[in-house]
């Protein structure tokens, strides 16, 4: 589940020709980037399995990807310039981890989603077998870890195609600025829009994405 590539892949192109048949905002946004490579960002972090990309998205919960890198980076110092295992997670001073820039609230998110890995609850291939559904009913029985962080992982680790991140703040600003809104669009509201994306959702999320923040010219309705 290694989600690091020395060359991420292009836009799948049929799922490009999808959405910009079905969303002529989109349309321009696709139509802006044709070397457009939706997991190009991942080069930045470290290779990551199951259990490191929870702690990335853990870590992650409210802060911007710049911040969570950088705590990320201090975590790995102290476990020898990677990051660790579950059963590291679990050995480890909570302190010593809460240290590298966490709140005593993730640091204990971390060591109960540690447990479930040692326990053989959870695993790299288990998840990788599980439904979309399943993925986020498992992931989101462990206190501390909601439908934002489990959306996340289908993201990041396992490159799910079809995956809406509803509750994200940074989706929120984009879609408002691609389609000409005078507000933050509501869940009702992104819901309805993101309908016609399916089954590209996440290739729909990754452009609005780059459309926000890669400095290109924003789309606009």
């Amino acid at each position: 589940m290694d989600t690091r590539t020395t060359e991420p892949a292009l836009a799948d192109p049929v799922a490009r020709e999808f959405l910009s048949a079905a969303d002529p905002v989109l349309a321009r946004i696709i139509a802006a980037r044709p070397d457009f490579r939706p997991r190009a960002w991942t080069t930045d972090l470290p290779a990551l399995d199951a259990f490191s990309t929870l702690i990335f998205q853990v870590i992650g919960q409210q802060l911007s990807v710049r911040a969570t890198r950088t705590i990320l980076g201090r975590l790995e110092q102290k476990f020898g310039g990677r990051l660790p295992t579950p059963a590291e997670m679990l050995a480890a001073d909570p302190e010593a981890v809460r240290s590298s820039g966490m709140s005593a609230r993730k640091t204990a998110t971390l060591r109960a989603v540690a447990q479930e890995f040692v326990d053989g609850r959870l695993s790299d291939d288990a998840l990788s077998g599980m439904s979309d559904e399943d993925v986020v009913a498992a992931l989101t029985s462990i206190p501390g870890i909601g439908p934002w962080t489990a959306h996340g992982f289908l993201l990041v680790a396992l490159d799910r195609p079809d995956v809406f991140l509803t509750g994200d703040l940074a989706l929120r600003r984009a879609v408002a600025h691609a389609y000409g809104l005078d507000h933050p669009p509501t869940d009702d509201e992104l819901l309805q829009l993101a309908e016609r994306w399916r089954p590209y959702r996440s290739l729909a999320v990754s452009y609005l994405f780059a459309s926000e923040y890669d400095g290109a010219v924003r789309a606009q309705a």
